[in-house]
C-alpha cells in the first residue's frame, strides 16, 4: 500500500521527476509493478520539495488521485527543486481517505512518508505518540503514520541523526507491533529511509540520488535495498546499512 519517492541533486523540475519516467510515481499511483498490498494508490497525494527562499519545505497534498489533479501536473512543470519527497496513497483499512492523511508530513524542516501499515495500531500509539511534538500537526492525523512521524520528530528534536531516527522509529514500532515499516525522510540536504516489509530501491546516477518504493524506469544502476535495512544518501553518496 502507497508507494513513495525521494530525490537529491541537480535542480529538476517536479514533472520530470514524478510524470516523465516511463513508469513514474504517476503511472504507480494505477499500475504498479511491485506492489504486493493494494493495487491502486488513488486516496490521495502529496509532494514536499525545498526551495532557495524558503526555510521550510513547501507541500501540496490532495485527497484525489494524483491522476485526476491536472492542475497540480501544469504547476509541475515549472517547479524546480534539489530535494523532493513525494507520495501516493492506498489509505490503510479503517482510515480515511482526507487530505490530513496524504504524505509527506512536515514537521520544523523535515518531510516524512510511510510506507506500510500497522497491525496494532492502538499498542503503537499507546507507546510511541506522546508527547506530540508542539507545533507539528501531522503528528495528530488520523492515520496510522502519525505515531510513527511523533517518535521521529522527537528524535532529530533531541539530535538524532535523519538516518538514525528512522532506524530507531522501526525497531520501537516492530517491537509493538507486526506491520511493514517502509519510513523515507529528508531535510534538505540529506535522504533516509527503511527498507522493512515492502520494496524498496536505490540509485545514484547524474550527481543525483533516488530512492523509491520501485524503480520509475528500467535504467541500469538501481540497487535494491535489502529488507531490514537502512539507506542514507546525501551529496551523491549512498550507504546502506542493516537496522539494529
Amino acid at each position: 500500500m502507497c508507494r513513495h519517492l525521494a530525490y537529491l541533486g541537480p535542480p529538476v523540475t517536479l514533472y520530470d521527476l514524478l510524470y516523465t519516467p516511463p513508469h513514474s510515481l504517476h503511472t504507480q499511483s494505477y499500475a504498479p509493478r511491485e506492489q504486493v498490498h493494494g493495487s491502486v494508490n488513488a486516496d490521495g497525494f502529496g509532494v514536499g520539495w525545498y526551495a532557495p527562499e524558503r526555510a521550510e519545505p513547501v507541500r501540496y497534498r490532495r485527497a484525489m488521485p494524483i491522476w485526476a489533479d491536472t492542475s497540480f501536473a501544469d504547476v509541475a512543470r515549472v517547479v524546480r527543486s534539489s530535494c523532493v519527497v513525494a507520495a501516493v496513497r492506498d489509505a490503510t483499512v479503517g482510515f480515511p481517505v482526507d487530505e490530513s492523511c496524504a504524505q509527506p508530513f512536515r514537521g520544523d524542516g523535515w518531510l516524512f512518508s510511510h510506507n506500510g501499515a500497522i497491525a496494532d495500531y492502538e499498542a503503537v500509539v499507546d507507546a510511541l505518540a506522546t508527547p506530540v511534538p508542539n507545533g507539528v500537526l501531522d503528528a495528530r492525523s488520523p492515520v496510522d503514520s502519525a505515531p510513527l512521524f511523533a517518535l521521529a520528530v522527537r528524535l532529530w528534536r533531541d539530535g538524532a541523526e535523519l538516518g538514525a531516527a528512522l532506524a530507531r522509529v522501526t525497531v520501537a514500532a516492530a517491537a509493538r507491533s507486526p506491520g511493514r515499516y517502509n519510513l523515507l525522510a529528508c531535510d534538505g540536504t540529506a535522504l533516509a529511509a527503511t527498507a522493512c516489509g515492502d520494496t524498496l530501491y536505490a540509485r545514484r546516477r547524474h550527481g543525483a540520488v533516488t530512492i523509491a518504493s520501485e524503480p520509475v524506469d528500467d535504467a541500469p544502476g538501481w540497487m535494491r535495498v535489502p529488507d531490514g535495512s537502512l539507506v542514507t544518501a546525501k551529496a551523491g553518496d549512498i550507504t546502506i546499512t542493516p537496522i539494529h
